[in-house]
């Protein structure tokens, strides 16, 4: 969601202003929809052993709580269209990704992927560009689960290197660039800073969290 939020600065009114309060706002948002859908989940869990080795648990929590197929589908209808929004939330972040790196001559055939279709008013060529290449990636999990839980779990772990790398850098040069920003927090800010970059190294602490994260 935050990816998401990044990706459309340059299509929002303010984006100094509007784009950093909807990042704050989605910690929120997470937290609550997360504990409302994790507590129930939690209670119904049905032996942890018979779970390990399913690719796809969730289905099989809510088959056992429910006692019925029929049931489970229709638990499972509202998580099938929130997997669809958020892959239209990825498309989109990608595609405004890719636009902005191929107006910046940074991508190869960036002439062609920076182009802006006026009629629909959205970058039609780099958004394509991105669902040919989510639905190849896609097509990794048929092959090997294994390989395809990898791929995500570096996925996961570049995301987080790409948020920590901005911040160290502000750090290091006397965050100089943020003092102008609307909502600098003084010294506090470095305390802040050393928080979040300090929750990054976790990640790379045991080369098997690339497959398991």
């Amino acid at each position: 969601m935050r990816l998401t939020l990044c990706s459309m600065c340059e299509e929002v009114q303010k984006p100094s202003i509007q784009v950093p309060k909807a990042m704050v706002a989605t910690i929120f948002i997470n937290t609550f929809a997360g504990l409302l859908f994790l507590i129930p989940i939690v209670f119904v869990l049905p032996n942890i052993q018979d779970l390990i080795l399913l690719p796809q648990p969730v289905p099989a929590i809510i088959t056992s709580a429910v006692g019925s197929p029929g049931g489970a589908i229709g638990l499972l209808i509202p998580l099938m269209v929130l997997a669809l929004l958020c892959g239209v939330g990825v498309t989109t972040a990608s595609s405004r990704c890719t636009w902005a790196f191929a107006r910046d001559g940074a991508i190869p055939g960036s002439k062609w992927w920076m182009k802006v279709n006026h009629r629909l008013d959205v970058p039609l060529n780099a958004m394509m560009l991105c669902m040919v290449v989510e639905i190849v990636l896609g097509l990794i999990y048929f092959g090997s689960t294994a390989a395809f839980n990898a791929f995500s779990g570096v996925g996961v772990i570049c995301l987080t290197a790409s948020y920590a790398t901005p911040i160290a850098i502000s750090m290091f040069t006397g965050r100089k660039q943020v003092k102008t920003g609307n909502f600098y927090l003084g010294k506090s800010g470095y305390f802040l800073n050393i928080v979040s970059i300090g929750k990054a190294p976790h990640l790379f602490s045991d080369p098997r969290r690339l497959f398991f994260y």
